[in-house]
């Protein structure tokens, strides 16, 4: 008896060192072993030499039943789908909207856009309210000067504070290459916003107030902070100007309400505003008579 049993584990033994599986039978299938009894049965392999789990590299992935650090616990640790649906926009977090035009002409006509293609083949100037799809068409660059109007509004009764409205130039090359095509059709009536000048051009550029005016009467400049709520909102108006260089530039607004602080970044739908040098460039204005663009002799 000693020596049947001998035999059967010298034979499970060699079997697993070698690991190998006898002629026609596959490694992962049953094992044929010796039994005491001298007869010859199938068994089923070894867990340690056959499971896919052990033969499998380690997962890098934690284990759901492994504590995350400062949990405290064992609680699983949510996937990264749950984490986004838990984690809130931060907008949600700002207590003020915004919305910011860059569309805007100085007194409701008079603006330049720098065009790269030929006159004949540029429409007739656009009625102001149209002038976004008419620019994006045409491919248009602000020339000289990009005026953009920024609405800011609380999201509730709560009073918000605009500290202060920062300017970032995040690119400059020379100035874009094209004619001058000028807006000046029906100027149109005037504009009581708040006025910040911005000299694109200067190594560090601020937003500095300026007064506006309505319908000629003039509006004294009023620096920040200003106050907002959803009852109370306020307009904005930025006049940014280049000579030297094609600006790609965005803004930033410092707000703090209730204790808390933060700053929104307003650009153009998450593009950089962009304004260009016109210098030496041809100018157009568009002969309503005669139906096209005509040079202009001024320059």
């Amino acid at each position: 008896m000693a020596v049947a049993l001998l035999t059967t584990l010298g034979s499970y033994t060699a079997l697993s060192s070698s690991g190998r599986a006898p002629a026609g039978q596959s490694q992962d299938g049953p094992l044929l072993v010796r039994t005491p009894s001298g007869g010859d049965r199938l068994m089923s392999p070894s867990p340690s030499l056959s499971s896919p789990s052990s033969s499998a590299e380690p997962s890098t992935e934690p284990s759901s039943a492994s504590p995350t650090p400062g949990s405290g616990g064992s609680k699983p640790s949510p996937s990264r789908g749950d984490d986004a649906e838990r984690t809130p926009p931060a907008a949600a977090d700002v207590p003020l909207t915004w919305t910011a035009d860059s569309q805007v002409w100085e007194i409701g006509c008079s603006h330049d856009y720098v065009i790269a293609k030929p006159p004949k083949q540029v429409p007739p100037p656009p009625p102001p309210q149209d002038a976004g799809a008419w620019a994006a068409t045409q491919q248009a660059v602000h020339g000289r000067k990009t005026l953009v109007k920024i609405s800011v509004q609380g999201r509730s009764s709560k009073a918000v504070v605009l500290k202060a409205l920062r300017v970032r130039v995040v690119g400059r090359s020379a100035p874009a290459e094209g004619n001058v095509h000028a807006m000046d059709q029906g100027c149109g009536g005037g504009i009581s916003p708040r006025y910040f000048d911005v000299d694109l051009d200067k190594g560090r550029p601020l937003a500095r107030p300026v007064d506006g005016s309505d319908m000629g009467t003039t509006i004294p400049a009023v620096r920040m902070p200003y106050k907002v709520s959803a009852e109370d909102p306020e307009v904005l108006l930025v006049s940014a100007e280049t000579q030297s260089c094609d600006c790609r530039w965005y803004l930033e607004l410092e707000w703090s309400s209730e204790g808390r602080t933060g700053t929104v970044r307003i650009d153009d739908h998450g593009r950089p505003f962009r304004t260009t040098g016109i210098k030496g460039l041809p100018h157009y204005m568009y002969a309503t008579w005669k139906h096209q663009w005509a040079p202009m002799t001024d320059g």
